[in-house]
């Protein structure tokens, strides 16, 4: 059962049926958030799906390329590799050194056959044969009274290079995760990123990495432009045309311009920078009865939809008396619906508004437990009331401020910038990688256009001259087998090195 099952692990239609599993098992990688990348969207998806949420974090959909699942898949497409390119590449070596086989007796069963008598005699018809062969490219011996040729040991050459460089690629995708790293950063227009392990707001090392590893730079976002389409109609009005971060690079004292898209990265030395996501992040101002300032700064908005209605959180702790927290929600271009409520009808700030509950209690922050930045734990804290008794909200545009009851302070949106995710990639690798994926693509070519074809060309003198034979025979499809044949009989009928 064993030596069974290592047959059938090992066989060539065992590896291809790997390599698809593998390129089905990477799709939930592409239609899920990926906590590598955005851990945030992982944990509001959860949210948002309370039911399946959980089970799909159970088998690891939110952490596909790290998965055991996934592990085991890529682990067994090596082996089978292995156990299949190995033993066919003895087999190949042994074969390029075998002649070509004798022919066979009837060569008028062959697919291509012509019989032909011509002048001379049977020895210079065989080697005119045997020359004409070599010159295109046949190996060649002769036994007796036939030539044999065959050609087309690249096709299987081309198509070990192609397994080979795929075991390749797979190894070296292994090692690049050991000795590489994946950092994201979210960055707001003006922010500086300098390239160290505190400075990331998430961080994925190999097994191997070490933080000497880390290019010396820094990153400045200068502006971000995003357009939408506000002319279409239908399904297409809203849709994203352009995302455009204008970002600034600092290495060796030498600052260099750059224009990062979405598929398009800046590479800095060995490491990549990827534009993953943007945003709106508010700036706020809270302060307290005596109007010294308790908090400051952009608070970065997470997006809920298409017309970018985001969601955020502030955290004052150092409030008085009381921790205030602050749930907003930020509607870039605000208007009423048929219902009378408040919603964002488009993506670009055009009537932005900010509406905001506010909180007053204990944060939670004493404790020593982390807290989601993105999140409110209210379990602690009292929903601020208006003068009607009824939750407090904060309605503000850009430049407004509004008073807190009961002599809390007052809250200033001042301005509403953008901001963009960041997915910054190092793998030393990369240019083995590229040097195996060409010899997988040469490879690919020869197996798929080098035809594997065997000839045999047979003379005997008789009275009315030479009988010739040249017959054909394909190894796979080759639609110029016939015409192959037809050719070479019409070459050594009118050959005059044969005559000579």
């Amino acid at each position: 059962m064993l030596r069974w099952a290592w047959r059938q692990l090992t066989t060539m239609r065992t590896a291809l049926i790997l390599l698809l599993i593998l390129a089905l098992a990477s799709i939930p990688g592409s239609l899920l958030p990926q906590r590598i990348q955005d851990p945030a969207q992982v944990t509001q998806y959860i949210e948002d799906n309370p039911r399946i949420g959980p089970f799909l974090d159970a088998v690891q959909l939110f952490d596909v390329y790290a998965s055991v699942w996934f592990a085991a898949i890529y682990i067994l497409l090596m082996v089978s590799l292995v156990g299949c390119v190995l033993p066919r590449s003895k087999q190949h070596y042994k074969a390029m050194r075998q002649a070509p086989p004798p022919a066979p007796r009837r060569l008028s069963r062959m697919p291509g056959y012509q019989a032909f008598t011509a002048s001379g005699t049977a020895e210079d018809m065989l080697t005119a044969a045997e020359a004409r062969l070599k010159k295109l490219g046949y190996r060649t011996t002769r036994r007796g009274d036939a030539v044999s040729a065959e050609r087309g040991y690249l096709r299987e050459t081309g198509n070990l290079l192609f397994h080979i460089c795929l075991l390749g690629v797979t190894v070296t995708m292994a090692i690049g995760a050991l000795i590489g790293y994946s950092g994201q950063r979210i960055l707001v227009e003006g922010d500086t990123f300098t390239n160290s392990l505190v400075a990331y707001d998430s961080f994925e090392p190999g097994s191997y990495f070490s933080a000497d590893r880390l290019d010396d730079y820094r990153l400045r976002l200068n502006s971000f432009d995003a357009s939408f389409d506000d002319t279409a109609a239908g399904n297409q009005f809203g849709q994203p045309r352009a995302f455009n971060a204008d970002v600034t690079t600092i290495q060796d004292g030498q600052e260099t311009d750059h224009s990062l898209r979405v598929n398009e990265p800046i590479r800095i030395d060995g490491s990549r920078v990827y534009l993953t996501g943007n945003g709106y992040a508010p700036v706020i101002t809270v302060r307290d009865g005596e109007g010294n300032v308790t908090y400051s700064g952009p608070v970065v908005f997470l997006p809920q939809d298409g017309v970018y209605t985001s969601r955020g959180v502030v955290k004052v702790p150092d409030a008085s008396p009381d921790q205030l927290g602050f749930i907003g929600i930020l509607l870039p271009t605000a208007s009423q619906n048929e219902k009378g409520e408040l919603v964002s009808q488009f993506a670009e700030l055009r009537n932005p508004y900010l509406v905001m509950n506010v909180f007053a209690g204990d944060l939670g922050l004493d404790a020593g437990v982390a807290q989601s930045v993105y999140e409110l734990d209210t379990d602690n804290l009292d929903q601020l009331a208006g003068p009607d008794g009824q939750p407090l909200q904060l309605y503000l545009k850009p430049g407004e401020t509004t008073e807190l009851p009961d002599g809390l302070g007052s809250v200033e949106l001042e301005e509403i910038k953008r901001y963009v995710a960041l997915d910054i990639r190092h793998d030393p690798t990369q240019g083995i990688m590229l040097a195996f994926t060409i010899f997988l693509l040469a490879g690919l070519g020869l197996s798929l256009f080098v035809p594997r074809r065997r000839m045999w060309v047979r003379a005997a003198d008789t009275d009315d001259g030479v009988a010739t034979e040249v017959a054909s025979l394909a190894r796979g499809e080759d639609p110029r087998v016939v015409q192959a044949a037809e050719s070479l009989a019409v070459e050594l009928n009118n050959s005059p090195s044969r005559k000579a």
